[in-house]
């Protein structure tokens, strides 16, 4: 679905709803503008109830900005780093007029044609793309730094609020903060595409906790993106904290969970389950370890399993894999490695 497509989808919004489905585990069916129910069959079904999906995430988070909101990236380079295997880059770029991401962006050495790109995507911390880019913070989430190592071209941006990227998107008209996240991140997707080292046809996008949902919010509106790894990134909002939805609340995230939903799962227009279901069937890699506090495992379970009906009906049940270890909220070396020899085949053949 290109941007022009998702615009129409958010001009529809205001006249003509989405449906709302009751029950966000059952992806068997889509409802049409009449009420009337018809089974999904077929990937165009499917997409049906995937704009579907779009509009009502757009209710919660904001509508999407629209195609005039594209500027040049007018990149401005703050210093350069040399390393045995890649250069990385501290930069800023422009997201829109007004407003500049600060990123790393690390670039192997010795490319032989253009290279496939990661969108490498931080939790939640002071240190924003600097953790991914190597930088600070903790190794077991150095990914864009073990990525570049891997032969990927990796781009780090932060996310409002952290690291250098200290602004208010409210003032600058946005409904979330996870919105203009997904906004930055497709920019970023642009900024990938725009490289010359960079095969635009290869582009995935990784991250943990903050960056884990973030991964599969910008992957349901960017299909350019071709494989999301999600590690310790969601469950169903029913088993988040036994249905209690104030962390997703607050200015970083959501505030019309509350304001207009109660903070109320029932009440939610979308849940993971969707969101999985909406990346058929590209490629999805996610870690959900057994005692992650943060995001109950069973949630994931569940969610998985409604998504890959969908997965199915485009005949690539293969390409959604959830894996569990046996630790709390982390992203550890063995799973890593699971996860970068799945990337590596869909953006390596």
């Amino acid at each position: 679905m290109s941007l022009s497509a998702l615009i129409l989808i958010t001009a529809a919004l205001a006249t003509d709803p989405a449906p709302n489905y009751a029950d966000k585990l059952d992806l068997s069916y889509y409802t049409d503008a009449g009420g009337a129910k018809h089974p999904i069959m077929s990937p165009d079904d499917a997409g049906v109830r995937r704009t579907h999906l779009l509009a009502n995430m757009q209710l919660v988070a904001g509508y999407l900005p629209p195609e005039r909101m594209r500027v040049p990236f007018d990149i401005q380079a703050e210093s350069e780093t040399d390393t045995p295997k890649y250069s990385l880059k501290k930069l800023t770029y422009a997201a829109e007029a007004g407003d500049r991401v600060p990123a790393y962006l690390l670039v192997p050495k010795d490319l032989k044609g253009k290279a496939p790109a990661m969108l490498c995507l931080h939790q939640t911390n002071n240190f924003g793309g600097a953790e991914p880019a190597g930088l600070d913070g903790l190794p077991n989430l150095f990914y864009a730094k073990e990525l570049a190592e891997r032969g990927y071209v990796c781009l780090a941006p932060d996310y409002p609020r952290f690291g250098r990227y200290q602004i208010d998107v409210y003032r600058m008209g946005y409904a979330s903060a996870t919105m203009k996240g997904i906004w930055n991140h497709m920019r970023g997707v642009d900024l990938l595409q725009s490289l010359p080292e960079v095969d635009g046809e290869r582009i995935g996008c990784i991250g943990h906790s903050l960056g884990g949902h973030n991964t599969l919010f910008v992957s349901a509106f960017d299909e350019r993106i071709k494989v999301a790894v999600t590690s310790c990134g969601f469950t169903r909002f029913a088993k988040y904290y036994n249905g209690d939805l104030t962390g997703w609340t607050h200015r970083g995230y959501m505030p019309r969970i509350d304001a207009v939903y109660g903070k109320d799962p029932a009440r939610m227009p979308f849940d993971f389950p969707d969101i999985l279901a909406s990346l058929a069937p590209r490629y999805v890699f996610i870690n959900a370890p057994t005692r992650d506090a943060n995001f109950d495992v069973d949630g994931v379970r569940e969610s998985v399993d409604a998504a890959k009906k969908i997965f199915a009906i485009h005949k690539s049940q293969d390409h959604i894999v959830a894996v569990h270890p046996d630790c709390e909220h982390d992203f550890p070396p063995e799973i890593r490695e699971q996860a970068y020899a799945f990337i590596d085949k869909v953006l390596k053949q």
